[in-house]
């Protein structure tokens, strides 16, 4: 693979066991809690990445047999490396992390609270397709508490990288902890996994569910709750 005209040094095994690798991809299995990131994945900047992304997106097309002085395909790979940086892969950038305030519980309020049905998009790190779901997420006042729209951006934040869905779930509740300052969070992703149903076993009807519970949200009383405004119309 070409970077800058000349050979890029990405390191990789010498002889690949592609049979493995497919079997790991198909059977969907997690790595580490932490993004997978080299220590420089942020000395060169968003323009930087784009245009470097976007020839080498240039040079997949070509290698498909795609026309890419035709109208429709000229733009796609500059349209792609775009999105790619500043969109559905914008969560690896702690720059683009949300900005989060919190605020005196000035009510009181000792309840749950629930975000339910949050509109998630991810992509798949094995084959990079769509994640598609909902997350749902709540917790229990620890004297402050946050923007309702603070919660549905972090779930976002985490979305918007290469990801499987178990780490994603731990990423989120992991940081709602540390936001809002107490261990009574929990977290449910509901998401259907394009690498599932457009390719592969191409099984259409199923989806995947993760969860994290901590705290209170470990008593079975206040799991019941939880699940029953998560379950409720």
């Amino acid at each position: 693979m070409k970077q800058n005209g000349t050979l890029s040094n990405i390191p990789h095994k010498e002889k690949l066991d592609w049979e493995t690798i497919e079997t790991m991809g198909d059977e969907h299995i997690p790595g580490s809690v932490d993004t997978p990131l080299r220590p420089d994945a942020f000395e060169l900047d968003d323009n930087a990445k784009i245009e470097q992304i976007s020839a080498h997106f240039r040079e997949i097309m070509h290698i498909l047999g795609l026309d890419l002085e035709d109208d429709s395909l000229s733009g796609t790979p500059h349209r792609v490396a775009k999105m790619y940086v500043k969109e559905i892969f914008s969560g690896l950038n702690p720059a683009n992390k949300p900005d989060v305030k919190l605020f005196d519980n000035k009510y009181a309020y000792q309840e749950m609270l629930v975000e339910k049905n949050i509109e998630l998009y991810s992509n798949c790190e094995h084959h990079f397709v769509p994640i598609i779901g909902k997350a749902h997420v709540a917790y229990i006042p620890n004297g402050k508490v946050v923007g309702l729209s603070k919660l549905n951006r972090i779930v976002q934040y985490y979305a918007k990288r290469p990801q499987v869905q178990e780490r994603l779930n731990m990423q989120i509740a992991t940081e709602l902890k540390k936001m809002l300052q107490t261990e009574d969070v929990a977290v449910i992703i509901d998401a259907t996994h394009l690498c599932v149903s457009s390719r592969g076993v191409k099984d259409t009807s199923s989806s995947t569910i993760t969860a994290h519970y901590s705290g209170k949200f470990k008593e079975e009383a206040r799991k019941k709750e939880f699940l029953a405004y998560v379950n409720g119309k």
